[in-house]
């Protein structure tokens, strides 16, 4: 990409969104396009089209998603599912049409199947059954991904793709009803510390996890847009794991709480044991940047600020 190229991030208001305009700045990208919900919606076809034929851009980094947690994912099914598709059929379809150079679609680690053996290789996409409690989401993002490989398939389109681990960071989304876990403890731990005196999370602790800041995701998706071209996804994450306990038990520390609480087993624990095996991304010279400890302590900070 050129550093004057017309390159539109759809999402820029979203957890990788922000993090992607923040990147491609910091790499001299300054012809960035984006556009709020109300300047255009994107699971709406019309005003799909109006935005490319205006704007005309040249790349296009599709990290616009409805997104949420085990409870948003098992209450809102339809809504998941069907917005979802919308928006990834509308912004590849005028991408095609408007004759984007090159498109990077953000998949999820949760399109892989529950008791695929880890670590997770990208060959395992479809080979089993998916974790019932995000099916719906998991069944449109694994669409996606699909539909970019058909269409450079059938119309030559330069469609790629990536499966991040679970992400966090700034810009990040912490209600308590539809959060991820990480923003979900740091809310739930802060409540413990300043309200309710105790903190209980859902599951047993055991799932094991992968942690990536979203800033270095972005810096590996803007490497994929410079030298990548080809169908697989690239699997997007650390190299360290981590229990949910352990998670815990840094979060707790860095709120600074250490009253009663624990693990509620009779809540969902989700897929047991999500590792991604990242070592393509790796040997193309990617590496996260910023450790779990210091990420925590950043997103704490913007949990804080967005409290006021």
């Amino acid at each position: 990409m050129n550093k004057d190229a017309r390159i539109f991030v759809a999402g820029h208001r979203g957890l990788v969104g922000g993090a992607l305009v923040r990147v491609l700045r910091a790499h001299g990208y300054d012809n960035i396009i984006t556009a709020s919900h109300a300047e255009a919606d994107l699971t709406d076809a019309c005003a799909v089209d109006r935005l490319f034929a205006h704007e005309k851009p040249e790349y296009v980094f599709l990290a616009a998603a409805r997104v949420g947690g085990i409870i948003a994912n098992s209450t809102k099914p339809v809504e998941f599912m069907v917005q979802n598709l919308r928006i990834q059929d509308n912004v590849l379809e005028c991408s095609k049409i408007y004759g984007v150079k090159k498109l990077l679609f953000l998949g999820s680690a949760c399109a892989y199947p529950k008791c695929a053996p880890a670590p997770v290789k990208e060959a395992a996409l479809l080979t089993g059954p998916l974790e019932p409690s995000n099916e719906c989401y998991a069944l449109a993002k694994i669409s996606g991904i699909k539909l970019c490989q058909a269409y450079r398939k059938e119309y030559g389109c330069d469609f790629i793709s990536v499966m991040p681990t679970n992400l966090y960071g700034i810009g990040d989304h912490y209600d308590l009803e539809t959060s991820h876990v990480i923003p979900g403890m740091l809310h739930r731990f802060h409540d413990a510390k300043t309200k309710t005196g105790e903190c209980w999370l859902w599951g047993t602790g055991r799932p094991i996890r992968q942690f990536l800041f979203a800033d270095d995701l972005a810096e590996a998706c803007l490497l994929l847009m410079q030298i990548y071209s080809g169908d697989i996804p690239h699997n997007i994450g650390p190299e360290d794991w981590h229990m949910l306990e352990d998670l815990a038990y840094r979060i707790r520390s860095i709120v600074g709480f250490w009253g009663a609480g624990g693990w509620d087993r009779t809540k969902p624990d989700g897929t047991p044991d999500r590792r991604l095996d990242v070592s393509r991304i790796y040997a193309m010279g990617w590496k996260p940047k910023v450790s779990l400890d210091d990420g925590l302590t950043r997103a704490y900070q913007d949990f804080l600020c967005q409290q006021h």
